[in-house]
């Protein structure tokens, strides 16, 4: 065993060589260039067709023959886009604040607190990551009709207020913090919750950014869940709002990019926000 790891560790080591001289690091930052280049082509592709009339559209230009923002401003004028946006907005970000609560208290008392049934409730919750969210779509409109939610932020929000993935994923990062410092702070008087308010959680923050920004990103565009709980147009969500521009026969497809080119900009502020503790979270999590 010994001598599968130490061959293993100077394959690795004359791999890092190899990266480090310059034609490893050329072929290296030759590949990143060539990938960035071909995830961007469509978001490029999508920001020309929104620039363009819905006849250069049909016509396939690379580039908008005769570029205008005018279907920037039919989205506003034609259709409650505004309204939409906010709904979004609200949604995700209500879901994400609840989320955080809730899953790092979960997380938590997973991580650190001894009582009776601990490793069977977090067996269960990982269980719960194992079932498709479409098998329990039908069950939950039920519930939340009679509950006469339908068609309500309640009925938006509520369900995602807690998940299995975001407490599983605190309680991984809290398993990775040193059991001294808790000790040291109740040594100082500290409570339970005032240990997690103010040594845990503090510590967690680039679980808490990742976790905030795979939220909110998940609920931003979430499309069959708001697709079936909302029934006024006073209550459609971006994704959900879109498809009026779907008609039977056609796509208007200049004023979809537009609208998606719109609908990405929070995406893109929060991830520029939180890219420093979102690659540090992926990096620790569940790291002892």
């Amino acid at each position: 065993m010994s001598a599968r790891t130490g061959a293993g560790s100077r394959r690795t080591e004359a791999g890092l060589r190899l990266a480090l001289t310059p034609g490893g690091k050329l072929f290296f930052y030759t590949v990143l260039v060539a990938y960035a280049v071909l995830t961007l082509l469509p978001f490029l592709w999508s920001l020309s067709l929104s620039l363009q009339t819905a006849q250069d559209a049909a016509n396939v230009h690379l580039l908008p023959p005769h570029a205008t923002l005018q279907n920037y401003a039919y989205i506003f004028r034609n259709a409650p886009f505004a309204r939409w946006f906010l709904n979004s907005l609200l949604v995700a970000g209500s879901v994400t604040l609840l989320s955080l609560f809730f899953n790092s208290l979960g997380g938590y008392a997973l991580a650190r607190l001894r009582f009776p049934g601990r490793e069977a409730v977090f067996l269960f919750v990982l269980a719960t990551m194992m079932i498709p969210g479409i098998i329990t779509l039908v069950p939950d409109y039920l519930l939340l009709s009679r509950l006469r939610w339908i068609d309500s932020y309640w009925a938006l929000t509520v369900p995602f207020a807690a998940t299995s993935f975001g407490t599983f994923w605190m309680r991984q990062y809290f398993l990775s913090l040193p059991h001294e410092l808790e000790e040291a702070a109740r040594i100082d008087g500290l409570s339970r919750l005032g240990i997690f308010w103010r040594i845990a959680l503090p510590l967690a923050r680039p679980a808490l950014a990742t976790q905030a920004l795979l939220t909110f990103m998940g609920q931003w565009n979430s499309f069959m869940w708001p697709f079936v709980m909302t029934n006024s147009e006073d209550m459609f969500t971006l994704t959900v709002g879109l498809q009026s521009f779907h008609t039977q026969y056609y796509v208007f497809w200049n004023d979809v990019m537009a609208a998606s080119m719109l609908a990405t900009l929070p995406i893109v502020v929060l991830y520029v926000a939180l890219q420093r503790y979102f690659v540090r979270g992926i990096a620790t999590t569940g790291l002892k």
